[in-house]
């Protein structure tokens, strides 16, 4: 049986640890030709070498989605390396940088929309030759084009917003407003555009707080994770008890990736376990 993204061309930002490594090995377990990309070197050609060892075929195209010449390096290199067609892209990138509302600076404001929206309509937008423009081709040829996919990641503090998080909840729901956007341009193209908003995953960005791990963003060291506190909740807030690993959140990329989703556009898919 034919593999469900068997020789298909998939971009996955941040996918070097967490959701994006998950995605990235089960797209290449079904046949992708994948580009791992990741603000740093060493977890994207580690994630590289293991699609690489499982027979596949990947490259590492690392740099800071939200910097201005990134979009065009991401895309020439993937056409570069895999020719000039472009089946799936997933904008997956992010992180937090939480405060409430009248201590949040502009700094942290705009960090958030760089990374969670900017980002990923420049790498789109920077895409269209390889995936709209392409299609328009195709649809003129055959009547209808193969169909591509445009997978955007959102969050539960984007529909329903969150304590401490008006710049990513406010990101994560222009996120979505992107994406019913750039499903109605593109979906005659039969791109479909959708969206996959997660709830509490167990990953490095939710970790417990405490732990005292930090990154840097322009020279300034950014606490990531979760308090305690707000970590115990999530059993009591999720139907299912528990948050999910990156494997069970994946997963949800993976369906909407799929065949199976192929007359799925301009929606939402929670992957939250209820919450």
């Amino acid at each position: 049986m034919e593999k469900m993204l068997q020789g298909k061309v998939c971009i996955i930002t941040g996918s070097g640890r967490g959701i994006g490594r998950s995605a990235a090995l089960m797209f290449a377990a079904e046949g992708a030709r994948l580009v791992i990309t990741d603000i740093d070197n060493a977890p994207a050609e580690e994630v590289v070498g293991e699609i690489r060892k499982m027979g596949g075929e990947a490259i590492a195209v690392v740099g800071d989605v939200t910097a201005a010449d990134y979009p065009g390096r991401l895309i020439s290199e993937t056409v570069e390396a895999f020719g000039p067609d472009i089946d799936i892209i997933v904008n997956n990138a992010g992180y937090t940088w939480d405060a409430t509302a009248h201590k949040m600076t502009d700094k942290q404001w705009q960090a958030m929309l760089d990374v969670h929206v900017t980002a990923p309509f420049r790498i789109i937008r920077e895409a269209s030759p390889y995936m709209r423009d392409n299609a328009v081709k195709e649809k003129e040829q055959n009547g209808r084009a193969k169909c591509r996919k445009i997978i955007n990641i959102s969050s539960i503090a984007g529909l329903d917003g969150n304590f401490g998080q008006a710049n990513y909840s406010s990101a994560k729901a222009a996120v979505v407003g992107l994406t019913k956007t750039m499903s109605r341009e593109w979906g005659p193209f039969n791109i479909c555009v959708n969206c996959v908003a997660f709830g509490f995953i167990d990953t490095r960005l939710t970790q417990s707080k405490e732990k005292g791990e930090v990154i840097e963003k322009d020279g300034e060291k950014v606490a990531i994770g979760v308090p305690d506190k707000i970590r115990m909740m999530v059993n009591l807030l999720c139907p299912l008890g528990r948050a999910a690993d990156p494997d069970e959140a994946a997963a949800g990329i993976l369906m909407m990736a799929s065949p199976m989703a192929d007359y799925i556009t301009g929606q939402v898919i929670r992957v939250t376990g209820g919450m």
